[in-house]
């Protein structure tokens, strides 16, 4: 990779400013001063302002995310969870976007990455990778929910196929944890509600082998995790 490629690619500058920075001095490769943007660079044996490339091999992060604050890059939808993020992260090309989304008023795990082949592989229909939601709700839940849910025959109104099979585990009447292995529109709200408990709060507690209560993040805060966890 070229070191205006580099500088553009992972945020830095864009590959006009590319020649400033490395006349600076800016970038180290292998202990060596380079000077000259057409000089060729592994990125994870470059050094930028002294601190190595930020994620070489591609970005792959969990974000707690807060209510309030939406999964689109458009700030007339509400607040977007990129204002969340290091400033360099959004530069990055390709651009850092979320595996899936969240609603505004659900908090909870949320995977970012600019990896294109590993959010083709978590979004992709045949991965149902599993994803637990806590919730309350305002009524109390039906006990024949967590069969009908977990019957594969629970069809969503407006729906032509069956939602695939999902855990309930109640905690309370009114709360509990559902786990599902697909992701479609608002689903959690809408199955909840379609048996009269409409959900008043909502959190991803759960995606694949990441847990919230062990990533040790506050909302708003982000860690980055390793993107092997989700290669089995």
């Amino acid at each position: 990779m070229r070191v205006d490629a580099l500088l553009s690619r992972y945020g830095y500058c864009s590959r006009r400013e590319a020649a400033s920075w490395a006349k600076q001095g800016r970038v180290v490769h292998e202990g060596k001063t380079l000077f000259s943007v057409n000089a060729q660079v592994q990125p994870e044996r470059v050094l930028v302002d002294g601190a190595p490339v930020p994620f070489p091999q591609g970005l792959c992060a969990a974000l707690y995310k807060p209510v309030g604050y939406t999964c689109s890059h458009e700030a007339a939808d509400g607040t977007p969870v990129y204002d969340l993020l290091p400033e360099q992260w959004l530069r990055r090309t390709p651009a850092v976007q979320t595996v899936g989304r969240l609603d505004k008023e659900t908090s909870g795990l949320l995977l970012l990455t600019d990896d294109g082949a590993l959010l083709h592989a978590l979004t992709s229909p045949r991965r149902h990778v599993p994803k637990v939601y806590a919730f309350t709700t305002a009524a109390p839940v039906p006990p024949e929910a967590a069969a009908l849910f977990a019957s594969g025959e629970f069809l969503l109104r407006g729906e032509k196929t069956p939602c695939l099979p999902a855990r309930l585990v109640m905690q309370g009447e009114c709360t509990g944890r559902l786990t599902l292995s697909e992701g479609r529109y608002h689903q959690v709200r809408r199955m909840l509600a379609a048996v009269g408990a409409p959900v008043t709060a909502l959190e991803r507690v759960e995606l694949g082998p990441l847990r919230l209560e062990t990533l040790g993040l506050a909302p708003g805060e982000w860690v980055a995790v390793d993107p092997a966890l989700f290669s089995s």
